[in-house]
């Protein structure tokens, strides 16, 4: 007996209130965490100096405390040294996540980033001193609901705007209902 298939046109979510309360309050539970996680990336150092702070102290683990080492390899030589320039992609990567995750505009899109920078997170900081690697493997798991639910279609923009999108002709459209 194998997998029963799913009906094409099955909702991504249950269709009780519950269900899109709890969808819902993850999503916007995911975009308060990446607001505080934005909030200790503190331009225009982020942290470099003496002693090491914040997101410079933890993107130094990736190779002092290595999870993978040809990733600690490439944090050390090509991020260190471009230091600034990543601190504020990595603000702006944050930032952005939990804007859109709040709003629910493009959920499916920021689940996926969610799930880039969780595991960037987890590369650099999962082996350091007193962290906790279920932390890094439930954040994945998170995004990875808020994906597979496309949890901006409950209680977001995507549900009020995505039938419009659906509507119009273009590229841009299709991209923003895959995105939704």
């Amino acid at each position: 007996m194998g997998v029963p298939r799913l009906a094409a046109t099955a909702p991504p979510v249950a269709r009780s209130r519950t269900s899109h309360a709890i969808v819902a309050a993850v999503r916007i539970g995911t975009a308060l965490l990446w607001i505080q996680a934005a909030s200790w990336k503190t331009p225009p150092r982020f942290g470099e100096g003496s002693p090491p702070q914040g997101l410079y102290k933890y993107t130094r683990w990736a190779f002092e405390h290595p999870v993978l080492p040809p990733y600690g390899w490439l944090v050390k030589h090509l991020v260190i040294p471009n230091f600034t320039f990543f601190g504020w992609m990595t603000l702006l990567v944050e930032a952005s996540l939990g804007a859109f995750l709040l709003i629910g505009l493009g959920t499916r899109f920021w689940a996926l980033v969610g799930v880039a920078q969780t595991l960037a997170i987890t590369l650099s900081a999962a082996n350091g001193p007193g962290e906790w690697i279920w932390s890094y493997l439930l954040m994945l798991l998170v995004h990875l609901m808020l994906f597979a639910t496309a949890a901006g279609r409950t209680f977001g923009l995507d549900g009020l705007l995505r039938d419009g999108w659906r509507q119009r002709r273009g590229r841009g459209y299709r991209l923003l209902v895959a995105a939704s």
